[in-house]
């Protein structure tokens, strides 16, 4: 039976190895290994086989090292250059895109909970679902609203008073 693609990558060490890809890495199965903690080889070279035959890893690079090929694995994305390219994507593309920017979401916050001194109020830190009513005029009127000010707070130059912070947004119809 075949796995849905949430259920593939929600494997813990499938996870890791994603999290480890993330921001257009290029590794080789050491470096990953080293990365995701303490896994079996075994259990990890099945696990990046499974993700290579699901389509979100791919092989960049194979180098010839004493006498064997390592290769060099990366997350496999399609390039989008415009929104035509957009448009061109199949259901199972946007899934896996959708599914790589959860991912990337999960690697931040679980780096930001590794951090001793954490304050969740003081540090802003927040995740909502909102469920709008709104008529298509009213829908752009808001991201277009909502558009504005993220360009004018990501302008701001980074200064001893700023403290960084990650703003993700994700619009679904029902």
């Amino acid at each position: 039976m075949k796995q849905t693609n949430a259920k593939l990558i929600l494997h813990p060490v499938r996870m890791k190895i994603i999290q480890s890809l993330i921001n257009g890495k290029h590794l080789t199965v050491q470096q990953i290994s080293e990365r995701v903690g303490n896994v079996p080889q075994a259990t990890l070279y099945r696990q990046l086989n499974t993700l290579l035959e699901a389509g979100f890893l791919e092989v960049t690079a194979e180098n010839q090292v004493r006498g064997t090929l390592e290769k060099v694995y990366a997350l496999k994305q399609p390039s989008i250059q415009s929104q035509e390219d957009l448009k061109k994507l199949s259901k199972e593309e946007h899934l896996q895109l959708f599914l790589l920017f959860q991912s990337l979401l999960i690697d931040q916050y679980e780096n930001y909970l590794k951090n001793h001194d954490i304050d969740l109020i003081k540090d802003g830190v927040s995740y909502r679902a909102a469920n709008l009513q709104l008529t298509d005029q009213e829908f752009a009127e808001l991201t277009r609203k909502i558009s504005d000010f993220l360009l004018e707070a990501m302008n701001n130059e980074p200064s001893p008073d700023r403290k960084s912070r990650n703003f993700a947004t994700i619009i679904i119809p029902d």
